[in-house]
């Protein structure tokens, strides 16, 4: 069951406080020494980017929120030019450094974008049905108002991992056509009616079909991807690689691109040698979770997963998104009209 985003971020209750998730366990994976260049491909509020600091290490530090850019300047004004901060996706990380000693991921959504209800994430608050990380492309209003009952139930289905998929789906339809949907209490209320809920469950019930509309409009699974890929060029033999995760589709995504990283990459005993190609990652263990400590003390935590793995001295391989298995989904980029 994919978990984590949604009992923590999508709860009716106060505002949810950012607190950096796994931070021992990723210091130790990257093992940032004085004066090595690390990247922080989701800078966030800024949690790992000020422990790599306090480290020693120089940071350059990604994130596509403007929000977010625009609260970290003090920090780099007071870095002394050891933090560089990039407005951008991090599926570009290799745009903005040539090499790097480390590179890590917090794949969560920020706390900071889910307390603003103008950013329209959350229900906990009623705002517009928006979504968007970057404040650019198509929102989640513009998905759930000319997407067709098929696709919406795709996007639920495989994104959410939503049970009742197929019937909200055909319900936004049928409801968008007379009245669009602009406002995040609008939908959740229009969800809860069509599937009800028991008063004992922690979790609204549209709370998987609005982490579904975020993944989607923001393309984060195909986000998540592309950096791996772009971590594997940017990493220095030797360098490391730390990727916490906070849902199963996240999470499997990282450990098939270690296993294929780390085996391989399609050779076979019947093939020529020379078509076999070498690990570009030692093998990577399994996957970290939070201690029952910082699960008790961090709820956000709770599902969190910390893969990492170590670049080995091989270049680097073309990026290959079959390993994935995504599916076929709508295309965020053009919303068909109904």
């Amino acid at each position: 069951m994919m978990a984590g985003h949604g009992e923590d971020t999508y709860a009716v209750g106060g505002p949810v406080r950012h607190i950096p998730v796994l931070l021992d366990e990723v210091l130790a994976a990257l093992a940032p020494l004085d004066g090595q260049s690390i990247v922080d491909g989701t800078f966030g509020a800024g949690g790992y980017t000020r422990a790599l600091l306090a480290g020693g290490a120089t940071v350059v530090a990604v994130d596509r929120d403007p929000d977010a850019i625009s609260v970290g300047r003090d920090l780099e004004a007071q870095s002394k030019g050891r933090l560089r901060l990039v407005h951008g996706p991090f599926s570009r990380l290799d745009d903005y450094v040539d090499a790097a000693d480390g590179v890590v991921l917090d794949i969560g959504v920020s706390s900071m974008q889910l307390d603003q209800a103008e950013r329209g994430f959350s229900f906990r608050a009623d705002g517009p049905l928006d979504m968007r990380m970057a404040r650019a492309g198509m929102s989640a209003a513009d998905a759930v108002n000319r997407f067709k009952a098929g696709d919406l139930a795709r996007i639920f289905g495989f994104l959410g991992e939503e049970r009742h998929a197929g019937r909200i789906g055909r319900m936004i339809e049928k409801r968008a056509a007379e009245q669009p949907f602009l406002r995040t209490r609008d939908l959740a209320e229009a969800i809860e009616a069509l599937v009800g809920r028991n008063p004992k469950d922690k979790i609204h019930p549209a709370t998987r079909v609005f982490q579904a509309l975020r993944i989607f409009v923001n393309d984060e699974l195909g986000e998540l991807a592309r950096a791996l890929f772009a971590a594997e060029r940017v990493l220095k033999p030797g360098g490391r690689l730390a990727v916490v995760t906070f849902h199963s589709l996240e999470d499997r995504i990282v450990k098939r691109f270690f296993a294929d990283r780390a085996g391989s990459g399609g050779g076979s005993r019947h093939m020529p040698e020379v078509l076999i190609q070498p690990a570009t990652f030692e093998k990577s263990g399994k996957a970290l979770p939070a201690s029952d400590e910082e699960a008790a003390r961090n709820p956000r935590a709770r599902s969190a997963k910390l893969r990492s793995g170590v670049r080995t001295t091989a270049p680097s391989r073309a990026a290959d998104h079959s390993i994935f298995g995504f599916p076929k989904l709508p295309d965020v980029q053009s919303p068909g009209e109904r």
